[in-house]
């Protein structure tokens, strides 16, 4: 297994990737907001890699046998002219996706990858790295406290209405 940044050799992989991540988003989704739309498959990774590709970011795969098996995208978003008015502002990097095919998962590509990541986001002065995790995905809140990261920030969301 190797970690190489995005080529577009791998775009059916990614695609395929991202669609793995959103079922398994959609089997845990307690809420029932979440959708894979029709279009998700081809939508999604342009959106994604163009996010990437205009906010200073990367996006490595991992690479088995000339399949990508994982891969994590993320960013360097910069803040808005009023952000300094309650946040010192840290430069900071942020997680878009980071994906690990079921098959292969628990062999420490996640980590690898993550690491990969905030090498980069070291090599830019980032300070801090965000990352937003579905609060049903127990297992990636679990991935990301092993990793040293933990929660600033709660969304809550309650149902009115019917």
């Amino acid at each position: 297994m190797k970690i190489i940044e995005y080529e577009d050799k791998y775009l059916e992989d990614v695609k395929d990737l991202l669609v793995e991540l959103e079922e398994y988003i959609l089997s845990i989704d307690k809420d029932n907001l979440d959708q894979l739309h029709p279009e998700y498959r081809e939508k999604m990774v342009i959106l994604d890699l163009e996010k990437v590709k205009n906010n200073s970011g990367k996006c490595y795969i991992a690479v088995e046998n000339d399949k990508a098996i994982g891969l994590i995208m993320g960013c360097i978003f910069p803040y808005d002219e009023y952000d300094y008015l309650d946040y010192k502002c840290p430069k900071r990097g942020e997680i878009i996706e980071l994906i690990v095919s079921k098959n292969v998962r628990s062999k420490g590509i996640g980590s690898i990858l993550m690491n990969k990541m905030e090498e980069y986001f070291k090599s830019k002065g980032c300070e801090y790295i965000l990352v937003d995790v579905f609060a049903y995905n127990e297992n990636a809140i679990k991935f990301y406290d092993r990793n040293g990261y933990h929660s600033r920030m709660y969304r809550n969301i309650k149902k009115i209405g019917e």
